[in-house]
């Protein structure tokens, strides 16, 4: 993620279709989050991806506390029942994953720097992506990542196939100072290990879509890359963290203090990949230690006060380095890392244990389930529908009454409109694109997975009233 303006814009610079958007949720994504953008873990109703990648769900707070990573082998007489369980999903992780896609969505489309205070979306979805990703290593690292980018990638290849040539049929060229290497580049829409190039203007003023939609719309792939990276690097990541659990967690803060702050500075594409990898990767280990039961062992107290001074002191970084965008954490490094670990370091503490969703979050049960087992497609399409949603509202001024009655506050409608008509849109993404996720996860193509049981099939008696068990 560059926290400096990159040339071209890259990745999450949301500039605003008729309303201001912030950068393209990085700098949350530099798009918060996807999101996001899931990982299938088991295939009856109820069971979905937790997040990007391999299926195992993520286990309750404290289920490994004291325990060892791999499971000890049951008893002979245990191990009947033992394997007719089916893993049982944290609701409160997947809320809090819901909760930080939905932020994602809202960020892009008014542009509020306090969101990135409020909800730390990006944090939040790499913590939960590292808790996965510990419980997955139990099994042998190479099968791990290679069931990761296989259920990762295909999602961003058909997204890739949508937009890319629509950049080509708009005019994008190749850039002939670049050489060979802006292919190599290009070849990011496949293997997204470094920064994908796109025109920094695409199309024509009074077009469907504004000029910097290619900008937008490639925003959010900065999060996959950065993903892929903390998948490829977790074996390791998690050796070190078992040796020296604190030493570890803190150290991409402090490597933030170098690399984010100007102190040392990488140029280009890589520089933004070692500033995404340090800023978040405390969150990614801090969701090895939720995991492993390591947070259980800190008292409540020490755990919270500790987070309330690192958050304090990211606070107090961002007031002495505010960009033109105000409290926007994204594009203030230093103050990302910091107030993202700290805030999820107590979402952590005070994880309630939800097999269901309690009470009044029940009725939301079913768009939960869907949102965490389309993360990866809602995160990917969201910005290129909210420029979608701009065409579609220029057609209701057409309407005559429309037009007469509402024209003369058509520019304070169009964010109001937006956020309402991107829901159906992305509605609309899921039944399109998100079967991909199943296919990449080796399961069923389901067109809308929210998690609701099928009616079952009756079954007739055999003849002479005898039944087979």
């Amino acid at each position: 993620m560059s926290w400096n303006p990159p040339t071209p814009p890259s990745g999450e610079d949301t500039a605003r279709l008729r309303v201001p958007a912030p950068p393209a949720h990085r700098r949350a994504p530099r798009t918060h989050q996807a999101p996001a953008p899931a990982v299938p873990y088991a295939t009856a109703p109820g069971s979905y991806p937790g997040d990007f990648g391999d299926g195992a769900g993520a286990p309750h707070p404290g289920r490994h506390a004291g325990g060892p990573a791999v499971p000890e082998a049951p008893d002979a007489a245990d191990t009947a029942p033992a394997a007719a369980k089916r893993p049982v999903r944290d609701r409160y992780l997947d809320v809090l994953r819901s909760i930080a896609l939905v932020r994602v969505v809202v960020y892009h489309l008014f542009g509020w720097a306090w969101l990135t205070v409020l909800f730390p979306s990006m944090g939040v979805m790499f913590t939960l992506a590292g808790s996965l990703m510990a419980r997955s290593l139990a099994r042998p690292a190479w099968s791990v990542i290679r069931s990761r980018v296989r259920r990762l990638l295909p999602p961003m290849w058909l997204f890739s196939v949508v937009a890319v040539p629509a950049m080509f049929w708009l005019g994008w060229k190749p850039v002939k100072e670049e050489g060979l290497w802006w292919f190599v580049r290009l070849a990011s829409y496949i293997l997204p290990v470094g920064t994908p190039p796109y025109p920094e203007e695409s199309g024509s003023e009074g077009g469907w879509l504004e000029i910097s939609w290619a900008d937008q719309a490639a925003g959010p792939l900065w999060y996959i890359r950065a993903y892929l990276w903390f998948v490829i690097a977790s074996p390791l990541l998690l050796r070190a963290f078992r040796k020296m659990p604190w030493a570890t967690m803190l150290a991409p803060i402090g490597l933030t203090a170098i690399f984010g702050t100007g102190l040392i500075t990488i140029p280009g594409a890589t520089g933004e990949g070692v500033v995404d990898f340090t800023v978040f990767g405390s969150c990614w280990i801090l969701g090895f230690a939720h995991h492993d039961g390591v947070l259980k062992r800190v008292p409540r107290y020490l755990a919270v006060s500790s987070a309330a001074i690192i958050m304090g002191f990211g606070l107090w970084w961002a007031s002495g380095h505010l960009t033109e965008e105000g409290w926007n954490l994204d594009e203030i490094p230093l103050a990302q890392a910091t107030w993202s670990f700290g805030f999820c370091l107590i979402l952590l503490q005070y994880a309630p244990s939800w097999e269901k969703l309690p009470g009044r979050l029940a009725p939301y049960d079913s768009l939960v389930t869907l949102a965490n087992n389309r993360a990866v497609t809602i995160y990917i399409w969201h910005n290129l529908l909210l420029m979608a949603t701009v065409p579609l509202i220029d057609q209701m001024w057409r309407i005559g009454w429309a037009d007469e009655h509402l024209g003369p506050y058509s520019d304070g409608l169009y964010t109001g409109l937006s956020l309402i008509l991107i829901w159906p849109l992305i509605g609309l993404a899921i039944l399109a694109f998100g079967w991909v996720e199943d296919v990449a996860a080796k399961r069923r193509p389901r067109l809308w997975p929210s998690g609701k049981p099928a009616r079952p099939t009756p079954v007739p008696a055999a003849a002479g009233g005898h039944h087979r068990h």
